[in-house]
């Protein structure tokens, strides 16, 4: 009996607000009444507040997401109408979803998709936080694909696009645990030590012209072909002695012309 009771009283409820909310729209459409408009957008803010936190979880500060959900209420109530005979909220869900859905679609990517790659990743991100919610636990793939009839290729895909929602800056600060942690750009690759040999290969390759045609073609044999003194001896038709001080006066040679920096090579 009391549950009867209960459930006619929470009944009264409903029709006592709908009357009162169809005598507002009346005061806004028909009068131009501001403060009955104001009045439906407080009244029915905690609709938008619920579709936008559907949202929630993609990566969007939910403060956005409610001011997009809230301009769509406020669409909603100056386009509903009351001759219908409908109820509002269901003219105003479509409505603030449509508000959202173009939101992500229009301002919400970093960089330029294909409206057809947005909208397939916004409907499995929908699905993922559906099944999330009903499951408790993110879904894999093949069930998503199987949720959606989709491929799981088409799935794999629509997963791909929605990383190219957000971008991060590479001076944003990583948090691996540690308290220095650096920037993004610093877990990108690190400084080639090898740029420091450039400088080098230059200054030797400059004095190396200063050089006769036999000592560079030893230094040639020995550090690029990198052949043994008895290779090189057997190549150039000379004795292994000969080819050691071949290589000692060439680096002598070499060592002086690049330690002096006041007179440039030519």
């Amino acid at each position: 009996m009391a549950h009867g009771l209960l459930e006619r009283t929470e009944r009264v409820g409903f029709l006592l607000e709908r009357t009162e909310s169809s005598e507002l729209f009346v005061r806004w459409q028909q009068h131009g009444d501001t403060r009955a408009r104001a009045q439906l957008v407080e009244r029915f803010l905690p609709l938008a507040r619920k579709l936008a936190r559907r949202y929630s979880g993609a990566h969007e500060p939910f403060d956005d997401l409610l001011q997009v959900a809230s301009l769509g209420l406020v669409k909603a109530i100056d386009r509903f109408d009351t001759s219908r005979g409908t109820a509002f909220s269901s003219f105003a869900v479509p409505t603030i979803l449509g508000e959202l859905k173009r939101y992500f679609r229009d301002l919400g990517w970093s960089v330029h998709v294909p409206r057809g790659a947005q909208e397939l990743a916004l409907k499995v991100e929908e699905a993922r936080q559906r099944m999330t919610s009903k499951t408790g636990r993110p879904p894999s793939v093949p069930e998503l694909a199987q949720y959606l009839e989709l491929s799981v290729e088409d799935v794999l895909e629509a997963l791909e696009t929605a990383g190219a929602h957000h971008t991060a800056s590479l001076d944003a600060p990583r948090d691996d645990g540690e308290e220095d942690a650096g920037t993004l750009a610093d877990a990108f690759g690190q400084t080639d030590e090898r740029f420091d040999l450039v400088d080098d290969k230059v200054t030797i390759a400059a004095a190396a012209r200063h050089l006769g045609a036999r000592e560079r073609r030893v230094l040639v044999l020995r550090f690029v072909e990198d052949l043994t003194q008895s290779q090189i001896a057997a190549m150039i038709g000379v004795s292994q002695m000969q080819v050691s001080r071949i290589l000692r006066r060439a680096l002598e040679q070499l060592r002086e012309l690049t330690l002096v920096e006041e007179q440039p090579i030519a």
